[in-house]
């Protein structure tokens, strides 16, 4: 929490269209306790970067060869006073010493029921493509705490959703999306607030 304020100035990091981004946006603007304070991409052409503008989000753009260096990804979360990080649509492992200085306060979500469908090169269609083949006949969302590791992190929030009959991966994905736009924010705000949330049935 910072120190200054009641506040807790929130960065947001996406690698794409941003939707999930501008979910989380739009659920804290006006917030009491909760400040969107930046957005952080690691692609200049991300969609995300429009979306976050068009609500007055400040951003940086970090590229990719550049994560590895602390001293270049430090200072930007300093410089805006960043007390927690939700990831959204990232692609980049975060560096184990961004982990260290933010323990249990980084969060991701992926669009499976973790850990099934998890790990390196898994995001996207290729998750939903994954879950249809296997032929499963729920999917889901996870949203856990962010470590060194792709999708290995705490789990802390699953909510569940039929495959539809069509199993088509786009189909999948518009289910898999409600529930991200419904549980994130939610899932973000109990965790910084100490909030409760009502777990999702299976």
């Amino acid at each position: 929490m910072n120190s200054s304020n009641s506040m807790t100035n929130l960065a947001i990091l996406a690698s794409g269209s941003g939707t999930n981004a501008e979910n989380i946006i739009i659920f804290f603007k006006d917030h009491p306790k909760i400040n969107t304070a930046l957005l952080v991409t690691n692609r200049s052409d991300a969609k995300a970067i429009s979306r976050a503008k068009k609500h007055n989000v400040p951003v940086e753009v970090i590229p990719t060869k550049q994560w590895n260096n602390r001293e270049i990804v430090l200072p930007v979360f300093d410089k805006y006073d960043i007390d927690f990080i939700a990831l959204a649509g990232f692609l980049i492992l975060v560096p184990s010493w961004l982990i260290e200085k933010y323990q249990e306060k980084i969060v991701n979500i992926h669009p499976a029921l973790l850990p099934d469908f998890g790990g390196k090169g898994m995001y996207g269609r290729k998750v939903h493509e994954a879950v249809i083949n296997e032929g499963r006949e729920k999917s889901g969302i996870t949203i856990h705490y962010g470590n060194e590791k792709y999708d290995k992190g705490a789990i802390i929030f699953q909510a569940c959703c039929k495959v539809p009959e069509d199993r088509s991966p786009d189909s999948l994905a518009e289910e898999v999306h409600k529930l991200e736009y419904e549980f994130y924010p939610k899932v973000i705000e109990s965790l910084i607030t100490g909030s409760s949330i009502n777990q999702a049935a299976y």
